[in-house]
């Protein structure tokens, strides 16, 4: 009994390693990845159809017309999905420099006491509320806080275009010129 379970555990591990081999012969043939990754990308606007070596779409989205010139469109995307895509800006923000992204969630504000500098942002959950991500925004100067902002931790939307910069040592993303949706 105990050597027919040693050797069901030792064929279970060689099956499992076995799965994940990457041999060319299990490759799709449409060059497309069969492991799910994420690259920036919205429901409204098409992907482009140049696939990189790893699998993935090597460039970001174009806007379509029916996006209203949204590239990145959060605010269509499962909560898992939102949080996700929200990770990638912060992993790889080169990737969407110069996008146009929607995203709602929670407002949060910041008043660095020192340097006397205000912060805005819009808080993602992720599906379990558990962890989140969030993206800093600098309004035009149509808006002004606190009068055209929800209270903090109410709910937001906000479009803006996808920058970073550097404070302190520090790289960070933003949203410029964010016009407040709601």
């Amino acid at each position: 009994m105990k050597k027919a379970r040693v050797l069901l555990i030792g064929l279970i591990m060689i099956l499992l390693v076995a799965g994940c081999s990457n041999s060319s012969s299990s490759a799709p043939s449409n060059g497309a990845s069969s492991a799910s990754g994420s690259s920036p990308s919205s429901a409204t606007a098409p992907i482009s159809s140049s696939v990189a070596d790893n699998g993935l779409p090597d460039k970001a989205p174009t806007p379509s017309k029916a996006s209203g010139g949204i590239d990145v469109d959060l605010t269509v995307l499962s909560s898992t999905m939102v949080y996700s895509e929200v990770y990638n800006m912060m992993m790889q923000p080169k990737d969407y420099v110069g996008k146009t992204v929607k995203m709602a969630g929670k407002f949060s504000y910041y008043k660095d006491e020192n340097t006397k500098r205000v912060y805005y942002a819009c808080i993602i959950q992720d599906a379990t509320a558990c962890c989140s991500q969030g993206i800093e925004f600098e309004t035009t100067a149509d808006f002004s806080y606190p009068a055209d902002f929800p209270k903090v931790d109410g709910q937001i939307c906000v479009s803006g275009v996808f920058d970073t910069y550097e404070e302190g040592g520090q790289k960070y993303c933003t949203l410029r010129n964010a016009q407040i949706l709601s």
